[in-house]
């Protein structure tokens, strides 16, 4: 049991034992407040639940930077959250103590930052920051995490997430516009349902244009703009084979044809036989693809010069003119908001195959997914094939052969 001592400037100090038989002390105004103190530590004792009244002092940062020492994920994560915590975490808590970290704070920072940036990248910033409170606790740095029932916004859907192209417009729009060296990278990622880096992955070990297939049995992973192959796919379920249409066939050949490479190489490669860049990809190719297919912005002749037509995120409406096409075409490209995104022709693979009556159990295998709830409630909601719904609740010949029916709902 600890014990009280008056020190000489009139204060007290509690004298006690950590859990180790190291002996601490701590001072206080008044002698109720030493000796209520002394009771507390002996009966977190003797729960288990000691904290050092010290331990608090060390900096959030201090031990944000130890925690993410610890990290054992992928290589496209870490780097991702290492980014959100040097943006945002750690400029705002970097340098306070722990202790001194409490939830009305964090919430109060949450929703300042709510106001700046998107529901989803502010419960990136929250998980973070919450995760090292969480490991302080854990160490017994501090009592509790400051951080739980801290509210983020609800994300809610817009008419930018996960748009879907359908077949016409892929097959008749967009892969007319995409360059040669490039058409086989998207027609792959749309009739295949392949992720970015199972496409730019692929080498020719993996298809089998006889057979009409391919296999999922590696990926590139793409960290501060240097690419490496891994050779296992995101999941044990993401190993996978995945038939292939018959128009994606030829579209294979030929690219195969009029741009070999080694074994080692992947088949959608650059100029110099690396993976492609994503980054690079987006900026230079998929975006002005979706101009130049009118899927994007738009680019009109003017007086001899292209117009570029275009709008921002805030919905405000954009002209500006320029000599050439290309020209207009990259200038749409940086600047429309929103757009068709290389990730929603996996989702548009997926709404398809469930639109034509594909049992969710087969899309589940050949989307990769271990749980068929992903593939149900990720790939498939904006299903809008109304016909089968028509189909389902009229009898044949409630409707005439002549006459279209008035939908009956909408499905998102």
């Amino acid at each position: 049991m600890g014990f009280v001592d008056k020190t000489p400037e009139g204060r007290y100090r509690a004298y006690f034992r950590d859990p180790g038989g190291k002996q601490r002390s701590k001072t206080f105004r008044t002698k109720r407040d030493a000796t209520a103190f002394l009771a507390e530590v002996e009966n977190s004792k003797s729960r288990g639940t000691y904290v050092s009244p010290h331990a608090g002092r060390l900096l959030f940062g201090e031990h944000a930077r130890r925690w993410m020492a610890t990290w054992n994920t992928e290589a496209t994560t870490a780097a991702k959250d290492r980014s959100i915590m040097k943006t945002h975490v750690l400029p705002r808590w970097g340098n306070v103590p722990l202790s001194s970290i409490d939830h009305l704070g964090l919430q109060e920072w949450i929703i300042a930052l709510s106001a700046r940036r998107k529901p989803a990248t502010v419960g990136l910033v929250l998980r973070l920051a919450s995760a090292v409170l969480r490991s302080a606790v854990r160490n017994r740095l501090i009592a509790f995490n400051p951080a739980e029932d801290v509210r983020v916004p609800r994300i809610r859907r817009s008419d930018t997430d996960e748009r879907i192209i359908s077949r016409p417009d892929l097959r008749g729009r967009l892969l007319p516009e995409v360059p040669d060296r490039y058409r086989g990278v998207v027609a792959t990622a749309a009739g295949a349902g392949l992720r970015w880096g199972e496409v730019v992955g692929l080498r020719a070990d993996a298809i089998d244009l006889e057979r009409a297939r391919l296999s999922v049995i590696r990926t590139v992973t793409e960290v501060a703009g240097r690419t490496s192959f891994k050779p296992f796919p995101k999941s044990a379920a993401g190993r996978r084979v995945v038939p292939l249409p018959a128009w994606l066939v030829p579209i294979t050949r030929e690219h195969r044809a009029r741009w070999p490479t080694a074994s080692d190489e992947p088949v959608f490669a650059n100029e110099v036989g690396a993976p492609l860049r994503r980054t690079l990809f987006r900026s230079r190719i998929w975006r002005p693809s979706l101009v130049r297919a009118g899927l994007l912005g738009e680019v009109v002749s003017a007086g001899g010069g292209f117009e570029a037509r275009w709008t921002d995120e805030a919905g405000a409406s954009h002209r500006e003119r320029h000599r050439t096409f290309a020209q207009a075409v990259q200038h749409v490209a940086r600047h429309q908001a929103g757009g068709l995104r290389f990730h929603d022709l996996r989702h548009s693979y997926a709404t398809w195959l469930v639109d034509d009556g594909v049992p969710p159990n087969m899309v589940q295998r050949v989307m990769g997914h271990e749980r068929s709830s992903t593939t149900l409630d990720l790939y498939t909601r904006r299903t809008d094939n109304s016909s089968r719904i028509l189909d389902a609740l009229n009898d044949a010949d409630e409707v005439p052969d002549d006459e279209d029916p008035e939908p009956v709902c909408a499905p998102g």
